[in-house]
């Protein structure tokens, strides 16, 4: 199970969504082998006096958080993030210098869905890749 987050300036962000979206699907389907059905991305596009960002960023900076399960390598979590900076610059032009990728992880016992724990549910893709 992975939850996606991606916040921006709504200037920038809004026009991007699904090039981005489809950049980052791309990379958790190689990185971590998902099924090409699941995706939960949700954006934040933000007003510009609502988001602060680290000085010497352009009007592209853009953040990806990812919630996911336990289970995964490190080096599955680090080929996902190389994916990201490498297919999201391709795609949409953004930098790595303007792209922050953080990786959350809990245990199953902490996630919700389908009416059950995820601890109890048999899903058909693999966490431990």
């Amino acid at each position: 199970m992975g939850q996606v987050k991606i916040y921006g300036l709504k200037e920038h962000l809004n026009p991007i969504k699904r090039q981005l979206s489809d950049a980052i699907h791309a990379c958790v389907v190689d990185a971590l082998q998902f099924p090409q059905d699941k995706r939960a991305h949700r954006f934040f596009p933000l007003a510009r006096e609502d988001f602060f960002y680290p000085v010497g960023r352009s009007d592209a900076y853009t953040i990806i958080e990812i919630s996911m399960m336990t289970g995964r390598t490190v080096e599955a979590r680090k080929r996902l993030i190389r994916l990201l900076f490498d297919q999201v610059q391709a795609s949409v032009g953004i930098a790595p210098h303007d792209l922050e990728i953080c990786i959350t992880e809990s245990l199953p016992h902490n996630w919700g869905f389908r009416g059950m724990h995820g601890d109890e549910i048999k899903l058909d893709y693999k966490i431990n890749v």
